[in-house]
């Protein structure tokens, strides 16, 4: 199971994150009929460009608890200031990728960002 985690500014279009989520696959490897899901922090699920987003890729988008986020910041590999000073992880894509695809994932694409609006990373579930 392959799960995308994502990250955006605020106001980004659904665009620049289903471009963001295309990329990564790009760089993995991957057709776009391995996402199993797509996750984000809670608090960006109210977005509409993720909403948006989501609905184009026919996925479910999972909000994350900024404890849930926090648990798997060890396995990220990139690191954004501004992120860890407003979420207290190192990449929002990549523990979002982590987090969501559950205990003992793999990232397999560190994140990739979109015009400084949206970003991805990609993590492989056991399940």
């Amino acid at each position: 199971m392959i799960i995308a985690g994502l990250g955006c500014r605020r106001g980004a279009p659904a665009a620049s994150i289903e471009a963001a989520v295309m990329a990564a696959l790009r760089e993995a490897g991957l057709a776009r009929t391995a996402l199993g899901g797509l996750a984000t922090a809670a608090s960006k699920t109210t977005e509409p460009g993720m909403r948006d987003a989501a609905h184009a890729f026919s996925l479910e988008l999972r909000g994350l608890t900024p404890e849930a986020l926090r648990a798997v910041a060890g396995g990220c590999v990139t690191h954004s200031p501004r992120v860890m000073e407003m979420l207290g992880v190192p990449s929002l894509a990549e523990a979002a990728a982590l987090a969501g695809a559950g205990p003992g994932a793999i990232l397999i694409q560190a994140r990739v960002t979109i015009a400084g609006e949206a970003t991805c990373a990609l993590a492989r579930g056991l399940a």
